[in-house]
């Protein structure tokens, strides 16, 4: 890893620049430069590669990625951080362009590969992680998610079936995709600390498996859990197509959502 250029330290900038965290925007900074290199490390060597960060802030993680000698395109809709990231494009040249607007409306322009890198803001994280998981086109633009979660959240995209965090997000997350905690992020190292403990999620693309229809498994998955202590003959009753699948299948209808493996919801998609 490049040294890169003498940068301020982090809190000096957020002062300099008034950079108070935003609690309607969801935003605790991280200071700590060697967790912030530990985390560019996760998807790999990315010297010359493309990264999309989403939500920078005052841009920790970007100098981190930047000194990886990652392209980076960052998205931030504060627009108190653009100053303090306009610096970071001085200092690196060619690797930083930053997109003012709100990541879910917003095309980065990117052709892909690429990475997705983001300390995700809470109140974001989990409707652009379903979007980047979600399409029938695969494998996706995206090479890796390396992304920050609550550890609550984090736990439910890697769950296993019969145990309480298992649900529609670990489906989704597992049905064409690894996915591992990377690492976890006690919340004392935040400014200000959350409430709770965070966690690193990283996924990779794996083979979609052949005659599934991605909006089926979707829809699928959102009537099962919708109503996950009922028994399937009544959360999938109003799903055409769903009890009939389940029969043919030979899977019982008065199991509960959360006992079926994600073979299993991919077996009932493709037979639906």
């Amino acid at each position: 890893m490049s040294a890169g250029p003498d940068l301020p330290p982090l809190r000096e900038v957020i002062t300099r620049h008034g950079l108070f965290a935003s609690k309607a925007l969801g935003q605790n900074f991280l200071f700590d430069e060697q967790l912030l290199d530990r985390i560019a490390a996760i998807p790999g060597r990315l010297a010359g590669q493309q990264v999309l960060e989403i939500g920078p802030g005052p841009g920790g993680l970007t100098r981190a990625l930047l000194r990886a000698g990652a392209i980076v395109t960052a998205i931030e809709m504060d627009r108190r951080c653009l100053p303090a990231l306009a610096e970071l494009a001085e200092a690196f040249p060619g690797q930083l362009r930053v997109i003012e607007g709100d990541a879910r409306k917003v095309d980065p322009g990117i052709e892909g590969p690429f990475h997705i890198c983001a300390n995700l803001p809470y109140n974001v994280g989990t409707a652009l992680f379903t979007n980047w998981l979600s399409g029938q086109e695969w494998p996706p633009q995206w090479a890796s998610l390396t992304l920050m979660f609550q550890q609550e959240v984090a736990q439910r995209i890697v769950a296993a079936p019969d145990s309480s965090a298992y649900g529609r997000l670990a489906v989704l997350a597992q049905w064409r995709s690894a996915a591992r905690i990377a690492m976890k992020v006690h919340r004392s190292a935040f400014t200000p600390p959350p409430k709770v403990m965070s966690a690193i999620i990283h996924v990779v693309p794996a083979d979609m498996p052949a005659g599934v229809s991605a909006r089926t498994l979707e829809r699928l998955t959102e009537a099962a859990f919708g109503q996950r202590r009922k028994m399937l003959r009544q959360s999938l009753k109003g799903l055409p197509g769903a009890l009939p699948a389940l029969e043919r299948l030979g899977i019982e209808s008065q199991r509960r959502a959360e006992t079926l493996s994600v073979e299993e919801f991919v077996a009932i998609a493709r037979e639906m």
